[in-house]
């Protein structure tokens, strides 16, 4: 044998993965197997049959038209629509983030739907697990080989020139049935581990949700629905202006050369975000001097609101500095409420975002194509607040929650994680 034949043979990459459940130790290399060879393509049209009409939204799956788009958008092209049964699988060419080549699911939220012809749909063979093939498909391992037939980018329909001949061309390094079903079976648990978790998460957001309705006054009301036994004789909750507890103060407007460096400085992003702002979250920093930092401060207790936004519903958006070792500062679409009242700034904060205060705020907003909340909207905005001893304990049963919350998203985080690294191990490594 020639030194360039064993070289050529010494180099090709192994076709088997890191890791092996303990029976299949010995069974060797994988099969290249193209998607041709263990699938086949379903093109049976609906014919007058009445289904749900279906999407596919990448990360999440198949979804009914109805929910993704509000409406059945089939219209005329419902006749050429195809029949998809549950287990069966299509491939929407549309281009996310996540998957920049499309992504490929497998129908498990219908038992029967109409999907669009321009996805291609397929099933696999009998010996070929699909759910084992699935965690090619999560990995994109389908996207890095579709890669080379783009060569024009998105339609005017914004799907990807991937023709079925390529589309089933890719390599799909296979094991034996047995290996493909107890690789299968590990991956479904965690997935069932993941979706428990998940609706575990939805649980206490949809309580905390419930919670806040009811330990806050309806629009009318003076009082709320629920009431700690302590506080159920202390009536009426008052009313009173934001402009009683907040002075408020339009942000710094810099050079663009003062951005990038020196202290901290919030914008809307941070006001926008679901985490309560402390120095070290803050995303920009501006370099200014001393005597502006002393007229620009942001110190604990302090509410920020969002000045200007593309939509009425965004505008005024509040959120609540807690930070009570560094003090910061606030941009130019940002107005500042100087805690200059009595209240507890993790209960105002929450308050803030009730519908009853955020319509209360959004509807006084100026502007068309972008709107606008001043000072004065603000400080007149009404409220109703109770003594501040059951406003400390609205907020800390609210926080425990909120812990709650961040604890089950950070375990779903971990498992994702974890789901990631095997699914490395237990297949083989990208072919070239």
């Amino acid at each position: 044998m020639s030194d360039s034949l064993i070289n050529s043979v010494e180099t090709k990459p192994k076709l088997a993965p890191k890791l092996r459940f303990p029976e299949f130790e010995k069974d060797g290399d994988w099969e290249e197997k193209t998607l041709g060879e263990v699938a086949e393509r379903i093109e049976d049209k609906v014919n007058g049959k009445q289904l749900t009409t279906a999407s596919i939204s990448a990360g999440i799956g198949f979804v009914s038209q109805a929910e993704k788009f509000s409406r059945d958008i089939s219209g005329d092209q419902y006749k050429n629509y195809i029949v998809l049964n549950e287990g069966e699988f299509s491939y929407n060419k549309g281009n996310s983030k996540r998957f920049p080549q499309g992504c490929i699911y497998k129908l498990k939220e219908f038992k029967q739907v109409a999907v669009p012809n321009a996805f291609i749909s397929f099933r696999f063979k009998p010996n070929f697990i699909g759910d084992f093939f699935q965690g090619y498909f999560d990995n994109n391992y389908h996207g890095r080989q579709l890669q080379q037939f783009i060569t024009s980018g998105a339609r005017m329909d914004g799907l990807l020139n991937i023709r079925a001949k390529d589309f089933f061309s890719i390599v799909l390094p296979t094991p034996s049935k047995p290996e493909q079903e107890k690789i299968a079976g590990c991956l479904s648990s965690l997935d069932e581990m993941i979706n428990a978790n998940k609706e575990k998460l939805e649980a206490l957001k949809a309580h905390k949700k419930g919670l806040m309705q009811n330990l806050f006054p309806q629009e009318g009301q003076t009082i709320p629905t629920y009431r700690f036994p302590e506080f159920e004789n202390y009536g009426e909750w008052m009313e009173k202006k934001l402009g009683e507890l907040l002075e408020f103060k339009n942000g710094i407007n810099a050079s663009k050369e003062q951005y990038g460096k020196g202290i901290k400085f919030i914008n809307v992003m941070d006001i926008l975000s679901n985490e309560l702002i402390t120095y070290e979250k803050i995303i920009g920093s501006v370099d200014v001097s001393k005597e502006i930092v002393e007229k620009f401060s942001v110190e604990y207790g302090d509410i920020l609101f969002q000045r200007s936004s593309e939509t009425q519903e965004e505008v005024g958006s509040a959120n609540v500095y807690i930070d009570n070792n560094k003090t910061a500062t606030f941009g130019g679409f940002v107005i500042r409420g100087k805690k200059i009242g009595h209240y507890d700034p993790l209960f105002l904060n929450v308050l803030l975002k009730t519908k009853e205060v955020r319509n209360s705020i959004s509807s006084r907003a100026g502007g068309s194509t972008r709107y606008n909340v001043g000072q004065e909207v603000l400080s007149t905005t009404k409220i109703l607040i109770p003594l501040i001893e059951e406003q400390n304990r609205i907020a800390s049963c609210l926080s425990s929650l909120d812990d709650l919350i961040k604890s089950q998203t950070k375990k779903i985080e971990q498992l994702h994680n974890h789901k990631k690294g095997l699914m490395q191990g237990l297949f083989p490594k990208n072919l070239d």
